[in-house]
């Protein structure tokens, strides 16, 4: 909804809380940020050239799979009972609708307006998405380095056994091998399990963060870009 450089401090400078940033976000949307913008108008700039073949997908080098794919259809009765479902990962409390908004198949604007009419909950999750967006635009050496410097000194475990069993759901903690299995056979994690299996790994298995998120890179449907190397500090 916002540019990186929209919703900051008064002096100018980035927030790096959530909460405060979620409140200035608050108090600047308005009508105006709501509406699909006028683009017709312009279409008279558009590049002009002879028609030219779409390339099909497997000319861009992607095959089919019988994966099922999340549906991009809005369910207005679980957006309205979000925040009373969306904590529990045995629950159909979600919207799945990350990998819809990751791919540009969905209108953030659509979403909003659904949001503000709806709950406020799931619209403070959509905030979040962009708090995020803003914190990599401000902060760009968090792909590679904690966001905090004082935990740049961690003596990490980074012990291979333990992170196969990770990422194979055979840890032996229940909650934490059902996500990690939901992860490898759909594509998707519960929002809740990606919080658990993630501490799991750097708090209790001691593994540096870029490992797991480099896996779920390769597993997650709605995975963001953030700018890791294949092959890097792991």
């Amino acid at each position: 909804i916002f540019e990186k450089d929209e919703i900051v401090k008064g002096d100018g400078s980035p927030y790096t809380v959530y909460t405060p940033y979620m409140k200035k976000w608050k108090s600047t949307i308005t009508d105006f940020n709501l509406p699909h913008y006028p683009c017709e108008k312009h279409f008279s700039n558009f590049y002009k050239s002879s028609p030219k073949k779409i390339p099909t997908l497997e000319d861009l080098g992607f095959h089919g799979t019988e994966e099922h794919f999340p549906s991009k259809e809005i369910e207005e009765a679980l957006i309205r009972d979000y925040h009373k479902t969306r904590n529990y990962p045995g629950l159909n409390g979600t919207s799945r609708l990350s990998v819809h908004l990751r791919f540009g198949t969905v209108s953030i604007r659509e979403l909003l307006q659904m949001a503000l009419n709806l709950n406020e909950t799931w619209l403070n999750e959509l905030i979040w998405r962009e708090f995020f967006m803003m914190i990599l635009f401000h902060f760009p050496q968090v792909v590679e380095r904690p966001f905090r410097e004082k935990y740049k000194n961690i003596r990490w475990r980074n012990d291979i056994g333990d992170f196969r069993k990770w990422c194979e759901g055979k840890t032996g903690f229940p909650i934490v091998d059902a996500g990690m299995r939901e992860l490898n056979s759909t594509g998707f994690m519960h929002n809740r399990v990606r919080m658990i299996t993630a501490n799991f790994l750097t708090k209790l298995l001691l593994i540096d963060w870029p490992w797991g998120e480099r896996y779920f890179a390769e597993k997650l449907l709605d995975y963001e870009y953030r700018g890791l190397k294949p092959g890097g500090r792991a």
